[in-house]
């Protein structure tokens, strides 16, 4: 019987995912900074940052962030640790200058759509077309349940430029920033930097009644926002991230 709950139940983000690697990378920033694209981003953003941080009274280098993102509001909210003990605050917020598709989860290549869920960064890439990329691990153990199961798509990125096909587009300073924070959080030992993607901003009374409106039809999207949202109100009640698995279903389930 604990087998087969065990099998049932994928881990997808729990709350180590924010906290620490105890070994850490400490050469992680050193690698990057090898590339002479990457050492002069660092030059051009580690003393404005450093700044930024001592102005809201957080530690230099960052211990980890937390990256969420609103579809619907084109907000991107970066919260950070200056300490692993400490909650998440709030660091600043990005406009997504691009991002293609609608209110509802990816399921397939080519559908446009800019993923919605769990998820985390398992790719920093210097070279990008976009300026500069983070990749996120689309598709999750969610996706590959619901997903088409042939193509479901796959290189979706955090990038610069202001163009987006699937990906969630920021300018090229605040990719700059956000690929430097990153860094030193991964070098701290966050090997699993989160990334939650929501369709709407659950705040916001205009953007609730986009979503209502979206999905007054479809009893899916209504499910999947819903269990969306109990990750986002865990977050602002606490600070900090709650754990989440997926059932055999595909469903997310919070604790």
């Amino acid at each position: 019987m604990k087998a087969v709950l065990f099998k049932n139940i994928v881990v997808v983000l729990i709350a180590v995912f924010a906290s620490v690697n105890l070994f850490g990378q400490p050469g992680f920033v050193d690698m990057q900074k090898a590339n002479e694209k990457i050492a002069e981003v660092f030059n051009r953003r580690a003393d404005s940052l450093k700044k930024e941080l001592a102005a809201k009274k957080i530690n230099w280098p960052i211990q980890a962030i937390y990256i969420r993102s609103f579809k619907f509001d084109r907000v991107m909210e970066i919260w950070v640790k200056g300490e692993f003990s400490n909650a998440f605050s709030l660091f600043k917020n990005y406009k997504v200058c691009a991002q293609s598709g609608t209110a509802g989860p990816k399921r397939m290549e080519g559908d446009y759509q800019v993923p919605e869920g769990i998820y985390y960064i398992n790719e920093f890439n210097p070279n990008s077309n976009y300026h500069l990329s983070l990749g996120l691990n689309y598709p999750n153990a969610s996706d590959r349940i619901l997903s088409d199961p042939l193509r479901p798509g796959s290189e979706i990125y955090i990038h610069g430029s202001c163009v987006s096909v699937g990906c969630i587009a920021i300018d090229d300073p605040n990719i700059e920033e956000l690929y430097v924070l990153a860094s030193h959080a991964k070098a701290a030992g966050q090997d699993f930097i989160p990334v939650h993607v929501f369709p709407v901003n659950y705040n916001e009374k205009k953007s609730l009644e986009y979503l209502a409106n979206t999905a007054k039809s479809n009893v899916a999207l209504q499910r999947f926002a819903a269990k969306l949202k109990t990750v986002f109100t865990y977050f602002e009640e606490n600070n900090n991230l709650p754990v989440i698995t997926v059932n055999k279903k595909g469903e997310y389930t919070v604790y």
